[in-house]
C-alpha cells in the first residue's frame, strides 16, 4: 500500500500542483484548505503532513501539536512564504520533521518527504528493538536498521499473535534462530517453552525418538521413556531448523502431528494431544525439492502459511555497522578486552565485504579481531586479509563514496545537524543550543561529519 499524504495549505492552486507531483511518486494525497478541514481528514490514517505555517483562521504552527498528538509517528513538514530562520526553528521546536521555505522546487519536496519516511522507518525499528519481548531473545537481540529488516520485523510482529506455521527461509547464517525466539517473546505463549532442534545435525535414526518420544523399552537401548521435544515445547514454541534435512519417512509423521495436533510416542499405543505452535526454517529451496520429489508436498503446504524470507548481510549492508558496535560490546565483556570501537577504514571494508557466511560470518571475524586488537579499536590489520585488502573496498564507487551517509549508528546526528544549522542561518551557537549539546562538542561533530561547509558565520 501506498504511503499516504495529508496536504494542508489555503492556497488551492499549490495544494492542487503538490497532489499532482506526489500523485506522479506514488503516493496517496488528500488535502485540506484549513486546519478544520485537515482534522476532519485523520479520520483515515495518514504517514506525512505537508502543512503551510500561514493559514487564515488556526495557522500551521497552532496546529502541529494537535497533528503530532493525532498522528503518532507521522512526520510533519512545515511550509511557508514568510521563511525566516527563528520561524524554522520555532517549527523543529514544537516537533515539526523538516521546514520548507516557499517557492521550493519538485525535488526538494520529494527528498523531504523520502528522509521523514527513512526517519520514521528507523525509529519503528528503534522501538521494535527497545520493546522487552523483542528483546527477549537471550544474548542474541536482533539488530536491525535496514528497511528490509524493519519491514520483516513488523511482519514477524503481526504474525507472533497467530499460532499459523511460519517458514523462514534464507540462507545459512542469516539469524532465522533469532528471528524465531522473537516471535516466540512477542506471541502470548512468551511464557512457556521455547524449542529448538537442527533436523540436520541429529542422526536420522535417532531424530524421530527426538521429536516424538519413546517408551521405556521401545528399543534397544531404551532404559528410559522420553518425552520428545513435542511434548516438551507443549503449549509453547518448536522450532525445527532446516526442515528441508528431514527423511521422507519421518516428513510423513512430522505432517501427521501437524494435521492431528497429538503425537504417539515409539511404543506407546496411545497419542497425545499437543498444543504446539510450530516454526519452522530452512537453508534449501523447498520449491524446486517439491517438484523433485525430496520434499513432499503436502508438508510443505502445511508448512507454507506465513512464509518469510530473511535478507543475507549482503542485501542490508545497513546493518552492518549495528552488528559490529553490538559483537564489540558482547565480546568486550567476555573476552576482558578494553575494544570500545572500530576505525573507520576498517568499517568500510566489512562493509563492503560480500559476508557469504552472513551474520554468523561477521560474527567470528570481530570475535577474532577483538583477539587480536591491542589498544581501544579493531583497526584494519586485525580484520582477516581476505576482507583487509577487498579489492571492491579499495575501488572508489557509489557505495563506498556514500557510505557515512549511510551508517545507522550516524544518519540521525549528521542530518539533525545539518538541519539544525540551515534553520539558524549556520549560526553554530544557536544551532548546539537547539540540539542541546555544546557549542565544543558540536565543533567536533561537524568536523567529524565533514559539515562545515553548511555552517555560516557565528
Amino acid at each position: 500500500m501506498s504511503d499516504r499524504i495529508l496536504v494542508v495549505d489555503d492556497d488551492a492552486a499549490l495544494r492542487e500542483s503538490l497532489a499532482l507531483l506526489l500523485a506522479t511518486e506514488g503516493y496517496e494525497v488528500v488535502t485540506a484548505g484549513d486546519a478544520a478541514a485537515a482534522l476532519a481528514r485523520l479520520e483515515e490514517p495518514v504517514d506525512v503532513v505537508l502543512c503551510d505555517v500561514r493559514m487564515p483562521g488556526r495557522d500551521g504552527l497552532e496546529l502541529l501539536p494537535e497533528l503530532i498528538r493525532r498522528l503518532p509517528g507521522a512526520p510533519v513538514l512545515m511550509m511557508s512564504a514568510y521563511g525566516s530562520a527563528d520561524l524554522a526553528v520555532e517549527a523543529l521546536k514544537r516537533g515539526a520533521f523538516d521546514y520548507l521555505a516557499k517557492p521550493f522546487q519538485p525535488s526538494e519536496v520529494l527528498l523531504a518527504i523520502r528522509k521523514a519516511r527513512e526517519r520514521e522507518r528507523l525509529r519503528r525499528a528503534n522501538v521494535l528493538l527497545r520493546r522487552d519481548v523483542s528483546r527477549a531473545v537471550g544474548d542474541r537481540p536482533i539488530v536491525a536498521a535496514s528497511p528490509a529488516m524493519i519491514d520483516l520485523l513488523e511482519i514477524l510482529e503481526r504474525a507472533a499473535e497467530y499460532k499459523a506455521t511460519v517458514l523462514l527461509t534464507g540462507e545459512s547464517g542469516t539469524g532465522k534462530e533469532v528471528l524465531a525466539r522473537a516471535i516466540h517473546a512477542q506471541s502470548g505463549r512468551r511464557d512457556q517453552a521455547f524449542v529448538a532442534v537442527n533436523c540436520g545435525a541429529i542422526p536420522e535414526a535417532l531424530l524421530e525418538s527426538e521429536l516424538f518420544g519413546h517408551a521405556r523399552g521401545a528399543f534397544t537401548g531404551a532404559d528410559r521413556a522420553r518425552r520428545g521435544l513435542f511434548v516438551e515445547a507443549d503449549a509453547g514454541t518448536l522450532f525445527l531448523d532446516e526442515i528441508g534435512e528431514l527423511s521422507p519417512p519421518l516428513q510423513v509423521k512430522l505432517l501427521r502431528v501437524l494435521q492431528e495436533e497429538e503425537v504417539r510416542p515409539i511404543g506407546e499405543a496411545k497419542p497425545r494431544s499437543i498444543d504446539v505452535r510450530v516454526i519452522a526454517a530452512t537453508s534449501r529451496d523447498l520449491e524446486r525439492d517439491v517438484a523433485s520429489g525430496r520434499f513432499r508436498e503436502d508438508l510443505f503446504y502445511r508448512l507454507d502459511v506465513f512464509r518469510v524470507r530473511v535478507p543475507p548481510l549482503r542485501e542490508r549492508r545497513e546493518d552492518v555497522p549495528l552488528l559490529v558496535d553490538h559483537f564489540i560490546a558482547r565480546f568486550r565483556e567476555s573476552l576482558g578486552k578494553a575494544v570500545r570501537t572500530i576505525a573507520d577504514d576498517a568499517l568500510d571494508r566489512l562493509v563492503d565485504h560480500t559476508w557469504p557466511g552472513n551474520v554468523r560470518e561477521l560474527e567470528n571475524v570481530i570475535e577474532r579481531a577483538m583477539i587480536l586488537a591491542d589498544g581501544d579499536r579493531i583497526r584494519l590489520r586485525e580484520l582477516p586479509e581476505a576482507i583487509a585488502i577487498s579489492s571492491r573496498s579499495a575501488m572508489p564507487s557509489a557505495s563506498s563514496g556514500d557510505f557515512s551517509m549511510r551508517r545507522a549508528r550516524r544518519r540521525f546526528e549528521a542530518d539533525l545537524i545539518r538541519r539544525a544549522l540551515v534553520a539558524t542561518g549556520g549560526n553554530r551557537t544557536r544551532a548546539a543550543r537547539l540540539l542541546e549539546i555544546s557549542h565544543r562538542a558540536l565543533l567536533y561533530k561537524i568536523k567529524e561529519y565533514g559539515l562545515s561547509g553548511d555552517a555560516g558565520a557565528e
